[in-house]
């Protein structure tokens, strides 16, 4: 074969692979198990915290927080941060939002209308702690960056009360092709209610000074009411194609966002952790066991805190671990292993430190680089375990088949994804 020959040949085979990778990335929402415990995770970290805080809301984000109405007004004015507790004093309005931060958590963790929770939870995390910005910590900033990637994620389409909705709806077409889908109320209730909201706080420049949330929270809008007039009038045509790649592509940009930042966090940590002088000689580990604000067990503390080498080994550990954890993305298998050793060391922070929260918010992080296959394994536990306590009950949706590479069967609709469901 001549080299033009050959040349052209190698061409077309490099074209077809690119080509299969497009039509891969346009036409698959990667990471569906993945993101959907992110979903799970973050939503049940912020309620548990919102429920623990509940006595003392008052003293953290409301009328009687230190950081009073009149510092966070100035602050608002100056970093055009969006929070809805500044559209009004009022002691009912921030009992509102508080509640609707709890509901939206819930409901987000249970999968119920995911689209739709994932922008209320959005809106109570940030409407919280842009209101006073001096209550959290690097857990609530992980929160914080994560309620805004749901958002643009399909985190709903496995382990999901929207997903057992599809599910149902697609078993109930295949019995009887000739059904028309039920309207779903609840669906079209929240969508006029968010788009009425969202109208108004527009009018009154309620959504702060940026112009990328006014802008994203639109588009959301704006592209749900489309999805479902789509699947209403064409479920099967272009337009339907058309805004399923759409999806598909916000989707997997914010898994790789997500991975990134995951990696980003790990790698500034560890890397500033190697220039402390307590890191470089093994004994950082040793100070906060030794506070009383960071020792709920004083008695498990002093024991590690005297052993010197046991806090040499974790200190050092702990460096190394953060450092290599990026570069470990090559290879499965040390990967897997370096993944375990952040989440016991989480763990560990939690139950040793008395931070739940931080633990709770970085090991959902972690969870984005979980493996599928173990995820698939821990999915059909849980629902053996649930068939066993509750027989009778339906099977989860979601879970892989005997090809190992097939879902639930989903609707059109893709009850997981749709505002409107």
């Amino acid at each position: 074969m001549s080299a033009p020959a050959l040349d052209r040949k190698t061409g077309r085979r490099v074209d077809h692979k690119v080509a299969r990778a497009i039509q891969r990335i346009t036409s698959t929402a990667f990471g569906r198990y993945q993101s959907a415990v992110i979903r799970i995770g973050f939503s049940a970290t912020y309620l548990f915290f919102l429920l623990r805080e509940l006595p003392h809301r008052h003293e953290m984000y409301g009328p009687d927080a230190p950081w009073g109405w009149d510092m966070a007004q100035q602050l608002i004015a100056g970093n055009q941060s969006f929070t809805a507790l500044m559209w009004s004093d009022s002691t009912v309005w921030f009992e509102i939002v508080y509640a609707i931060a709890l509901i939206s958590a819930a409901l987000l963790m249970v999968g119920w209308h995911t689209r739709a929770m994932s922008v209320l939870f959005m809106v109570g995390v940030l409407s919280l702690q842009n209101r006073s910005i001096f209550m959290g910590d690097g857990g609530d900033n992980v929160i914080h960056l994560m309620a805004i990637y749901l958002m643009l994620t399909r985190c709903g389409r496995v382990w999901s009360l929207d997903a057992r909705r599809a599910a149902r709806q697609a078993r109930e077409a295949a019995d009887d092709p000739r059904s028309r889908a039920r309207t779903n109320v609840a669906g079209a209730v929240l969508w006029v209610v968010l788009g009425l909201v969202l109208i108004a706080a527009s009018v009154t420049d309620g959504l702060g000074g940026t112009w990328w949330l006014p802008a994203l929270l639109w588009i959301l809008w704006i592209g749900e009411g489309a999805w479902w007039a789509v699947n209403c009038y064409a479920p099967h045509g272009e337009s339907r194609i058309l805004l399923d790649v759409v999806a598909n592509l916000a989707h997997n940009a914010t898994l790789v966002v997500i991975m990134a930042e995951v990696c980003l966090i790990y790698a500034t940590a560890g890397w500033y952790k190697i220039q402390g002088s307590r890191w470089q000689d093994g004994t950082a580990l040793y100070y906060p066991l030794k506070l009383d604000y960071f020792t709920p067990w004083p008695g498990l503390s002093d024991i590690l805190a005297s052993n010197s080498v046991m806090v040499m080994l974790l200190t050092y550990g702990t460096v190394i671990v953060q450092v290599a954890f990026p570069f470990t993305l090559f290879n499965r298998r040390v990967k897997n292993v370096l993944l375990v050793a952040m989440m016991c060391e989480h763990a560990g922070i939690a139950l040793l430190l008395g931070l739940p929260f931080f633990s709770m918010a970085m090991i959902a992080a972690d969870s984005v680089f979980l493996p599928t296959v173990f995820l698939v394994w821990l999915g059909s536990r849980v629902t053996l375990t649930r068939k066993l306590l509750f027989p009778g009950r339906a099977e989860v949706p979601g879970q892989r088949r005997g090809d190992g590479d097939e879902e639930a069967p989903q609707h059109s609709g893709d009850g997981g994804h749709t505002l409107v469901g």
